[in-house]
């Protein structure tokens, strides 16, 4: 049974709630951008995206979809990347943190995490996951708040008669 066309309201309905929430593009964008944040980094998600929406003051809902959107997929896809980054941060050779991820999750002993360098292991790879998440988070946070500022813009236009975005007048 092929579900695209629900995959397809499903998105709709989501884009239009996001569009459709009661606070300020910054906030909408801002939390958005912080749930892309916290979807990245491994052992974060959707409850640690609310938390940091709260905390900053940005808007929770936003947030919470930025997380789901990106949570753990995106940690698989960014996995290299914050390897190669951390590891060239830290002077390391990213193969080598590589290898040493590979064995250790191939073959998980807590005796295999106290032989190997475990700070080796550790830092370059939160250093790279950090780094790509607020990368991502930032760019998240800026095109969302330039398509919210666009579609606020459009809408205020179409509602006080003028031609809204894309339409001659």
């Amino acid at each position: 049974m092929d579900n695209t066309p629900i995959k397809r309201r499903s998105l709709k309905v989501i884009l239009v709630g996001l569009f459709t929430l009661n606070d300020t593009p910054q906030k909408i964008a801002f939390g958005l951008g912080l749930g892309v944040f916290s979807g990245i980094l491994p052992g974060t998600g959707p409850i640690a995206a609310v938390f940091l929406a709260a905390l900053c003051r940005a808007n929770r809902a936003a947030s919470l979809i930025g997380s789901l959107a990106t949570n753990t997929w995106l940690s698989f896809v960014t996995f290299v990347i914050a390897v190669k980054l951390g590891a060239w941060l830290w002077g390391y050779k990213w193969v080598d943190v590589y290898n040493q991820w590979s064995v250790l999750v191939k073959e998980f002993h807590w005796i295999n995490i106290i032989k190997s360098s475990f700070l080796q292991l550790i830092l370059p790879l939160f250093t790279g996951y950090i780094i790509v998440a607020l990368a991502l988070g930032i760019t998240v946070y800026l095109i969302a708040l330039i398509a919210f500022k666009l579609f606020r813009q459009g809408s205020c236009n179409k509602e006080n008669g003028h031609p809204g975005i894309g339409k001659s007048g």
